[in-house]
């Protein structure tokens, strides 16, 4: 049987690899892509190098990223890591709190190790959300959902859920924009049996300035995109100064994505933002179209928060569905599971007599 060798993800999908003494390689079992030891050790010792250069050039670059973001320290006594061997997640934790399974691909097999230093948080948001509140919301979110498997309701599942810290860059920074628009006003008259149709054109313009405070962007592979935009927005009324008070009972994920890779979501936001304030102001038009745009972005302070998320993950017909809560407000994001049986068994009992009944409505009329 082949062994595993923990942590390692494909650069392909980003599905676990597994050496296969056959082959030699690491291989992947979900797209087949196999590489070489040498070349995936190659690969992360890169991706290390390249994490850690970008992060001090952030710190010394007067144009990039103002960050002050210390390191753990003595306080990182007391703390231990759980790995999981399938989709390479490191979780943090301290030495009361057990970690039973993977809280983002379900994996039962969590090898705890020993805790290594690393960037320390500058901010956290605590969670508010109680483990039977978020069961009580799943539940409420399911119910009445007829293609639902019974399996996923099933109360084991459920209880599998886990409160998590997921990494967070908050990201200060500001947007000057000038935006050029075209646009038209339609009247129509009638006069007889005619339509008169007039149009006018207008050029229009627009020009202004945004400051953003604490924009964040998730810091870690292993939570889907999707879910963290969809869960938000977090309220920042109840952020606080990190401390490890906040932390037992709770994982906490380390954060993988660095400044610099996260910084053009950053932009993105900015720039998405102020376009959107300035394209508010353009009204009483038919239609409206952007000609031109400037956008001039400048960047500011940033800061490493952890923020509250509660996570379920439970496998069904060999697939993965993943639900993430906002451990704040409560709200909720992910995919449900369908019963394939079910759905054969409506199918048969309401569109077949209902198309019965169209075809014969077809001859009769």
């Amino acid at each position: 049987m082949a062994s595993q060798i923990n942590n390692y993800q494909c650069p392909a999908c980003t599905g676990p690899l597994h050496y296969v003494g056959t082959s030699d390689k690491l291989e992947c079992d979900y797209c087949g892509s196999s590489y070489t030891i040498p070349e995936i050790e190659k690969m992360y010792a890169e991706q290390e190098a390249k994490a850690k250069e970008a992060y001090a050039e952030a710190q010394a670059s007067g144009d990039g990223w103002d960050s002050n973001t210390t390191s753990w320290g003595e306080e990182a006594n007391g703390f231990k890591v759980y790995s999981c061997p399938s989709c390479g997640a490191e979780l943090i934790a301290d030495e009361t709190t057990a970690a039973s399974c993977c809280p983002y691909c379900g994996n039962n097999n969590v090898v705890p190790g020993q805790f290594e230093d690393t960037l320390k948080p500058d901010k956290i948001i605590p969670f508010k959300i109680t483990k039977e509140q978020a069961i009580a919301g799943l539940q409420e979110h399911y119910k009445g959902k007829k293609l639902l498997p019974k399996s996923f309701a099933s109360g084991n599942s459920i209880q599998e859920i886990q409160g998590v810290y997921v990494p967070f860059w908050l990201f200060d920074g500001s947007a000057s924009a000038v935006v050029d628009y075209k646009a038209e006003k339609q009247r129509s008259e009638r006069h007889g049996d005619d339509e008169i149709i007039t149009t006018e054109h207008f050029d229009v313009h627009r020009s202004g300035h945004a400051d953003f405070e604490d924009v964040p962007v998730h810091a870690s592979t292993k939570v889907p995109s999707g879910h963290m935009d969809s869960i938000e927005p977090f309220d920042y009324s109840g952020i606080k100064d990190f401390s490890t008070a906040y932390l037992p009972g709770f994982l906490a994920d380390k954060y993988d994505i660095g400044i610099e890779e996260s910084a053009p979501r950053a932009d993105v936001r900015f720039e998405n933002t102020i376009l959107s304030d300035l394209s508010e102001t353009v009204t009483g038009y038919t239609s409206v179209n952007v000609l031109n745009k400037n956008v001039q972005l400048k960047r500011g302070k940033v800061e490493y928060a952890l923020f509250p998320v509660w996570m379920l993950s439970t496998q069904w017909n060999g697939q993965t569905f993943t639900f993430a809560m906002n451990g704040q407000t409560g709200k909720m994001v992910g995919d449900l599971p369908v019963d394939k049986g079910r759905l054969t068994g409506m199918f048969f009992k309401w569109f077949i007599p209902v198309a019965v009944i169209v075809t014969i409505l077809q001859l009769l009329f």
